[in-house]
């Protein structure tokens, strides 16, 4: 039976209480609820501009490619400078951005090629800007609190990824260079909170070559738990990209409308939201790794009575299900991701991570999108979950020690 740890306070004595988890957790949400209402305010101005649905695939692109060229380099940076400069600096980079866009919006000057520029820009600070921000996380709290600290980021970001894109349609409705001028802020507010988080331990800096370049694909293959852990999740998402046709579900299956829509893209975020509120009062105690493979597996199987169900409660329901399965996963491999690298190798090994998370998502849309052209979307959001189920059952068989990982804060870190 899967155990948690008794509850403690996140305030007085608990993970807020030490010195730098606010600000940096301030310095997170700020930066995340600019991207987000940001990312809503370019796909409304890019398609109002073409009215091409090709061109929010190309912003999608422009996100993305930065990410792949530059998120090695990214990771290394990380580990031989400090980290709250690279990431204010980054973060100062993404407000100038949104000015730039707000700027052009006010003058009537944007232009797609412009916002596509600006995006690549963007993508490629955001590259920089996230292996930092990972890094830093688990250097600010004992080792047996960073479960509770990983759940409470998590639910600080299934917040932003519900209200963000709300405001920012919301103030894109009140005019096209407002949501860039409040991103602008939030960028701006981001950058300095940073600041305020105490300087992490001196590391040795490495000199720059391919090998410590690569390093994190390097400590990562010589550590099962971790390999396992990541690359699980890259095809259980990659197989279960159900969320990429919630239009045509919405549409074509449920026969329901756009606010039906508006309800089924909330729902796996509501559900995460919910279990990592629970995960942050009762921290994964015991036999994490069975807890990830069966919420792999639940994951898999509300994947499956969404693809097949008729029924717009049923589908939400089942949303909501595989949001919260989602989340214990993340819970668990970021943890464990963290916990067993040390602080020197923390940003490459998190660069590595975000590729495979990015990937993921980005391939598991196209694999989503491409595959129920030509069979439907029903059979291919079935077949999604079986694939999934099909994973956890292989991975467990091709990594015991992560199938028999106990306790998080006590894994071997090497």
């Amino acid at each position: 039976m899967v155990q948690f740890s008794s509850p403690i306070s996140v305030t007085r004595g608990g993970i807020l209480s030490h010195p730098g988890v606010l600000q940096l957790l301030f310095s997170r949400c700020g930066s995340a609820i600019g991207y987000q209402m940001q990312s809503v305010a370019i796909g409304w101005q890019i398609y109002a501009l073409t009215h091409r649905a090709l061109s929010l695939g190309l912003v999608g692109l422009a996100q993305f490619l930065p990410m792949v060229a530059l998120i090695f380099v990214a990771g290394h940076t990380a580990d031989r400078f400090d980290r709250r400069r690279i990431a204010a600096i980054c973060q100062t980079v993404e407000a100038l951005g949104a000015a730039s866009l707000a700027a052009g919006s006010v003058l009537h000057m944007l232009t797609p090629a412009l916002i596509y520029a600006v995006v690549i820009v963007l993508g490629a600070a955001r590259a920089f800007e996230g292996p930092c921000l990972q890094a830093m996380l688990p250097s600010l709290v004992p080792p047996p609190l960073f479960p509770r600290l990983a759940a409470l980021a998590s639910s600080l970001f299934q917040t932003v990824t519900i209200i963000g894109p709300s405001i920012g349609g919301l103030l894109y409705g009140l005019g096209a260079s407002l949501p860039y001028e409040v991103c602008a802020g939030f960028f701006a507010l981001a950058a300095l909170c940073i600041t305020f988080v105490p300087p992490g331990v001196r590391r040795p800096r490495e000199p720059v070559s391919l090998r410590a370049v690569f390093g994190g694909i390097v400590f990562i293959r010589a550590r099962p738990q971790i390999l396992g852990a990541i690359s699980l999740d890259l095809f259980a998402v990659l197989l279960g990209g159900a969320t990429a046709l919630l239009p045509v579900y919405a549409s074509d299956i449920l026969h329901a409308g756009p606010f039906a829509l508006g309800c089924l893209r909330a729902a796996p975020a509501v559900g995460a939201l919910a279990i990592s509120l629970l995960l942050t009062r009762h921290p994964i105690g015991r036999h994490a790794g069975r807890l990830m493979f069966g919420a792999v597996a639940l994951f898999g199987i509300a994947t499956i009575v969404f693809g097949l169900s008729r029924s717009l409660p049923v589908s939400i329901a089942a949303l909501t299900v595989l949001g919260a399965a989602d989340v214990v996963s993340v819970v668990v491999r970021s943890s464990l991701v963290q916990l067993q690298t040390p602080d020197h190798m923390r940003g490459r090994v998190s660069a590595v991570n975000m590729l495979f998370i990015g990937t993921s998502n980005q391939l598991g849309e196209f694999e989503s999108g491409t595959l129920a052209a030509f069979i439907g979307a029903v059979p291919t959001v079935v077949a999604g979950g079986v694939g999934t189920l099909v994973v956890a059952l292989l991975w467990m068989g091709l990594f015991p020690t992560l199938r028999k990982l106990d306790r998080l804060d006590t894994a071997p870190k090497d």
